[in-house]
């Protein structure tokens, strides 16, 4: 009897002994998760873009090209705005943008992927919000360059706000849409000496499923920019 009491006493806690360290390992789980929630991003709060500067536009046009050589140099605070305003931004009372998009839909959202994590340029309230506190970059095309640069910006248009246009409209006008963007973005960094270049060698399948984008939200195209590479 005292053999088989014993025995039991043995079992319980051989039992324990095995059953906790796979429950302090779950503990464990859920601290990294509490400590990764709590280093999550914090929206940016753009500063007020400079409209009084810049070269003159033909002196722009001349200058305007594709560079896929860059600096892994930040960008400045201050340039970021000037650079989203001029790409995107609101320029006037009623809410329209520096950019034109078919029947005023203004479908086309812009995505800031940065070392820090990944953005949403909100235009109206000038803000980058947080989407992830991860660094994509190097998913956000196939070109080795991507993933030094400093900013990649993705265009992703978002179907939900295009109501009843056809299907084949909808590819259609977003793809001229996101192309009024990077213009501007190009037309920006000749005036500033920044290297750009758009992109549509992109996985858009792999990006989307890491930007948690819905069925309805399109990748169309990405743009690189940054200071071009020292010699």
């Amino acid at each position: 009897m005292i053999n088989t009491i014993l025995l039991t006493v043995f079992r319980m806690a051989l039992t324990i002994l095995i059953i906790q360290p796979a429950e302090l390992s779950d503990k464990s789980a859920e601290l990294k998760d509490k400590e990764h929630l709590m280093k999550e991003l914090k929206p940016i709060e753009l500063l007020k873009p400079q409209t009084d500067g810049g070269k003159p536009l033909m002196q722009v046009l001349k200058a305007r090209k594709s560079s896929r050589e860059f600096s892994n140099e930040k960008l400045p605070l201050q340039v970021l705005s000037n650079m989203l305003w001029a790409a995107w931004g609101i320029n006037r009372p009623d809410g329209k943008r520096t950019a034109p998009s078919a029947m005023n839909l203004q479908e086309i959202d812009v995505y800031v992927a940065l070392a820090e994590g990944l953005y949403l340029y909100d235009a109206k309230e000038n803000i980058f919000k947080p989407v992830l506190s991860k660094d994509i970059r190097a998913m956000t095309g196939g070109q080795p360059f991507v993933k030094d640069a400093p900013v990649n910006l993705i265009y992703v248009a978002d179907y939900s706000k295009m109501g009843k246009v056809a299907a084949k409209d909808k590819a259609f006008f977003s793809a001229a849409n996101s192309g009024f963007i990077s213009q501007n973005v190009y037309l920006f960094c000749a005036s500033e000496g920044l290297a750009t270049v758009v992109r549509a060698y992109v996985d858009k399948n792999a990006l989307a499923k890491v930007m948690k984008l819905r069925p309805n939200q399109k990748i169309i195209l990405a743009q690189t920019v940054g200071y071009p590479k020292k010699k």
